[in-house]
């Protein structure tokens, strides 16, 4: 948390950067677009160290920021009266021009704000009011200004530096609770992946200095490790009053063990001694449901190294590009040239670009969709890891149910994807048009989904953009995953910490920045199944905050049309669980449990995957130049200035 002062021209003489980060959901029936944070490998020019600087405050200033952030659900600067703290439209704010683009929270601590929006004074804020808080999450626009009537002071906390706390804390969380876990003998034989599930749904419980634990006689059915204090085990023996003291157990040791093993009643007393003991503990339900039976596992011999595991998480280069992912740097037609393609249509427009679909001059069957993506969009968003990753995962994918991606380009203005077409169509459109699917459909359209993930998730890629317009129909009908740009390889055992994701599609823990892996991809898949059924997705808000702040009360607060059978309702509410682990797709039987669901228990999985199965809709598709299955877009007009960093050199050049 830095100082900041604002003198009355708006020039910044101290301290950070502010930049202004409010977006507007589209109108309805207008396409969502994506949102992204940075990514760590991008760094912003200029910023040679992103090094964490402890500010201090007093007492009230430390209780005025808590409390102000605790009453928002989801830090000191002095601005003159008459200045803006936030200028609505602007990505910054006014006196932004002295320093690169940052991002910032704001806690009012002194004076009276003013908030703007166009001409109309939409209220007043005294001292500890939290705003601009979506800028914690990710660059966009701001709505309204924020202007001093008095002479104010703000504390003001900067979004990459949260995300490093945040991500630092989440990964020190981890690494504790994976130490206590490989401490404990009964855990052993486990595998690396066992046991970053367990340390995943691990609970932290504080118990106050003479609180019962555990009571001799009690049912056994919870597993502690003490994370920190003490614990008096003591025992009462047959014919004896009091108890006895066994021994005191201290941070690291365990008990409740056999808890994991079998029902059986506690045979002694766990005592909290002062100042009080916490405990991570962990449920036998809880257990069995996301590994199985612990006796069972015991018996088994595991080898992480030949099942393509390791204990750590997969090695990135910094270099953009180096993924570690296997790429099929052939396919069939590398021979295709960008100059030997021509423009028939466009089949979708975007913030980063447009999707043409072209033919080949040589072979007028030959047709693609050609993905154009602006180089200096691109690194303004500092999104290159981003078109790296979607780049080295499609060229690597082999799936029925993911469009191909054959070849890639660059030239001074664009990144170039030479993609298949699938001309049946976009699944949103299809939706938008008729309001909403049958039953039928939407189990059509959702399994071939779960095909997708299944290929993904086998092979330690998530998705995180899950939504209708990534969505696209082949000449047959059947749906093909597109839109990699948010997708990401992983190791097992790790996890990712980028914001990313549509905003009425993200998981509680992308919101609140704990960390996630492919657990988001299974509450992307209930939210999907509901919109499909009704046209709209459960969480939805013109504002995105107000959005996210839906998600965190969960899907237990929304009311289903009655259109939403039982079986559907089921399995959207176990694909929404809050808790990553008890999502249905994360557990011991892995996605098959969500094929197994009764909502499918009729649905012909075979003939999915052999594509005898009829599509519930068949689109007509009279030519591979045939676009008439899209809408109808303008041509680009401005043509994008250069962009010649050079961040781009794996793509090939075009003579």
């Amino acid at each position: 948390m830095s100082a900041l002062q604002i003198t009355n021209n708006g020039q910044q003489t101290t301290g950070g950067t502010t930049s202004g980060l409010q977006l507007q959901l589209p109108a309805l029936f207008a396409k969502r677009q994506g949102v992204s944070g940075e990514t760590p490998n991008n760094q912003q020019p200029g910023d040679i160290s992103l090094l964490v600087t402890s500010h201090d405050k007093d007492f009230r200033a430390k209780q005025l920021i808590k409390d102000a952030v605790m009453e928002n659900d989801f830090l000191k600067r002095e601005f003159e009266k008459g200045s803006y703290v936030i200028r609505e439209g602007d990505a910054k704010c006014a006196f932004i021009a002295v320093c690169w683009t940052g991002s910032h929270l704001y806690v009012s601590a002194e004076g009276e704000l003013e908030v703007i929006q166009g001409d109309r004074v939409l209220g007043r804020m005294g001292p500890g009011k939290a705003f601009g808080e979506l800028a914690i999450l990710y660059n966009c626009t701001r709505t309204a200004s924020i202007k001093a009537v008095t002479s104010a002071k703000v504390w003001a906390l900067d979004r990459r530096v949260f995300q490093q706390v945040m991500k630092k804390t989440g990964l020190q969380r981890i690494d504790d609770n994976l130490k206590f876990l490989r401490s404990v003998p009964l855990f052993e034989r486990l595998t690396t992946d066992h046991m970053s599930k367990i340390a995943d749904v691990l609970e932290v419980e504080f118990y106050p200095a003479g609180t019962y634990i555990v009571r001799q006689g009690g049912r056994g059915d919870n597993f502690f490790i003490i994370a920190s204090g003490r614990v008096q085990i003591t025992q009462r023996l047959p014919g004896k009053l009091e108890e006895e003291e066994v021994r005191v157990l201290e941070n690291g040791d365990y008990f409740g063990e056999q808890a994991l093993l079998k029902e059986e009643c506690r045979s002694a007393n766990v005592i909290a001694l002062p100042p009080g003991v916490e405990c991570l503990t962990l449920g036998r339900d809880s257990f069995i449901q996301l590994i199985g039976d612990l006796s069972e596992l015991r018996g088994k011999t595991y080898d992480d190294e030949s099942r393509g595991f390791s204990s750590g998480s997969s090695s990135v280069s910094s270099r953009p590009g180096d993924s570690g992912i296997p790429v099929q740097l052939i396919s069939e037609y590398a021979q295709v040239r960008l100059a030997d393609l021509d423009v028939v249509a466009t089949l979708g427009i975007g913030g980063f670009g447009r999707v043409e679909l072209v033919q080949c001059a040589y072979d007028r069957s030959l047709t693609f969709a050609l993905k154009c993506l602006k180089k200096q969009h691109i690194v303004n968003t500092l999104q290159q890891e981003h078109i790296y990753s979607e780049k080295n995962i499609m060229m690597s994918c082999r799936s029925p149910f993911i469009a191909r991606l054959y070849n890639t380009y660059r030239d001074n203005k664009y990144v170039y994807m030479l993609m298949e077409a699938c001309l049946g169509g976009e699944l949103w459109t299809i939706l938008r048009d008729r309001g909403h699917f049958d039953d039928g459909a939407t189990l059509f359209y959702t399994a071939c989904v779960i095909e997708a993930f299944d290929y993904l998730h086998s092979r330690n890629i998530i998705y995180r953009d899950l939504k209708p317009e990534n969505l696209l129909l082949d000449s047959h009908g059947y749906v093909k995953l597109v839109d990699f740009g948010f997708s990401k390889l992983l190791g097992v055992t790790s996890k990712t910490w980028t914001f990313c994701g549509t905003p009425e599609y993200v998981a509680p823990e992308i919101i609140l920045n704990k960390g996630h892996d492919r657990a988001v991809d299974y509450w992307s898949l209930g939210i999907l199944i509901f919109e499909l059924l009704t046209g709209t997705p459960p969480f939805t808000s013109p504002d995105p905050m107000k959005t996210y702040n839906i998600i965190l009360k969960g899907i237990d607060q929304i009311e289903f049309p009655r259109i939403v059978n039982r079986a559907a309702q089921a399995l959207i509410k176990r694909l929404c669980r809050e808790v990553p682990a008890e999502r249905l797709g994360y557990q011991r039987g892995g996605i098959d449990d969500i094929k197994k669901h009764r909502w499918f228990q009729v649905f012909d999985w075979d003939g999915l995957s052999n594509r005898t199965l009829a599509a519930p809709i068949t689109p007509v598709v009279r030519g591979p130049a045939d676009s008439s299955n899209f809408d109808t877009y303008p041509k680009e007009k401005e043509s994008p200035p250069d962009e010649l960093s050079g961040w781009d050199v794996d793509f090939q050049l075009c003579n």
